[in-house]
């Protein structure tokens, strides 16, 4: 009889909470919780139902553990995960995978060498309104792609930065509004569109006092086989409004709101085209509160996914080399603001 997967899990904040409803609420067992201090680990664990501990390496040689999770400070996630690959554990890391292509490229190789399987939880993949998306990019129903954008006008509140440790600094979030809040869109554009090839970008801070990093973004791209696109990402738009997909082709076009087909319009049209479509306005999930975003259904439909992929030994659909793609388009952005020039995606 094949034993129950096991889970354990690095840090004990917001992000991590979704995380452990989402490995209760895929039936696996969550063993074993691990933060700096003792008093969080307890408390968490206590709510949780699981070990309680200080020390990743000794959590990481309780033999019941296959996977862990990471739930840190972004810029903190490599050396977690190189320390799991030593162990032979498979990673799901919460995105970004790291701040700087290095630390994310150090991450895969550690893993590919260890044989183990490394994640990332870009759950918004799993959004059930994009399969008919890509079923329509797949069947080539918007003739040529001419144009994709991302667009996410959230608002943060000034302590939501200066309250904690990390958020807005450029050793930990490694970048704002885009490489914090924007990523999961970017991440859309990257998996369901052509690569992209070159960047021009903006970035400033202007809604929030004594950050590193922008609270505002905007960027030009372009795509491998020449479509163009737009990327928008804040922080500092009161009080927050719902992200934003558009793509567009010479045959089709399809805007996604949230959770939500809001557009779904093709020349060769299909009656169940506007059943798809979903009437009404998109709730903005994060937008104003990053505690709204913060249900676990599509982290479930993620994690499912990761553990099917380590039980069958088959590819992850999110892998490292998946996740770096938004890693690598947004600093492109970050250095085509600082340069002032056109740089080529890495």
């Amino acid at each position: 009889m094949r034993r129950e997967i096991g889970f354990a899990l690095l840090g004990t904040g917001m992000i991590a909470r979704v995380h452990a409803r989402a490995v209760l609420a895929i039936g696996a067992r969550l063993v074993a919780v691990c933060s700096r201090q003792m008093a969080r680990a307890e408390a968490f664990a206590a709510e949780f139902g699981c070990a309680a501990h200080t020390d990743l390496t000794a959590m990481l040689g309780l033999p019941e553990v296959d996977i862990l999770v990471i739930a840190t400070p972004s810029g903190a996630h490599l050396e977690a995960a190189v320390a799991a690959a030593l162990a032979g554990k498979h990673v799901l890391c919460e995105k970004p995978l790291d701040v700087t292509l290095e630390r994310v490229d150090a991450m895969i190789a550690a893993h590919r060498e260890a044989g183990t399987t490394l994640g990332c939880t870009f759950q918004i993949r799993y959004s059930p309104a994009l399969e008919p998306l890509r079923a329509a990019l797949h069947e080539g129903r918007f003739g040529r792609i001419t144009s994709a954008g991302v667009y996410v006008p959230w608002w943060r509140s000034d302590s939501y930065y200066h309250d904690s440790s990390w958020h807005g600094t450029q050793a930990l979030d490694g970048g704002g509004a885009l490489l914090n809040q924007g990523i999961h869109m970017v991440d859309l554009l990257c998996d369901l569109l052509p690569p992209v090839q070159t960047v021009c970008g903006m970035t400033a801070s202007i809604g929030h006092a004594g950050l590193e990093t922008e609270d505002v973004a905007c960027a030009a791209l372009r795509f491998e086989g020449g479509a163009l696109g737009l990327v928008y990402g804040s922080t500092a738009a009161w009080p927050g409004y719902p992200k934003r997909l558009e793509i567009s082709g010479t045959r089709g076009s399809a805007v996604f709101v949230d959770d939500r087909l809001t557009v779904f319009d093709f020349a060769e049209a299909r009656p169940e085209d506007q059943r798809i479509v979903s009437a009404g306005i998109a709730p903005a999930h994060g937008a104003g509160n990053p505690a709204a975003a913060l249900t676990h259904d599509l982290h479930a439909a993620c994690f499912r996914d990761f553990v099917r992929s380590v039980e069958t030994r088959t590819p992850f659909r999110i892998d490292g080399a998946s996740a770096r793609r938004s890693v690598a388009t947004i600093l492109a952005i970050y250095e085509s603001a600082r340069t002032g020039r056109q740089v080529n995606v890495a």
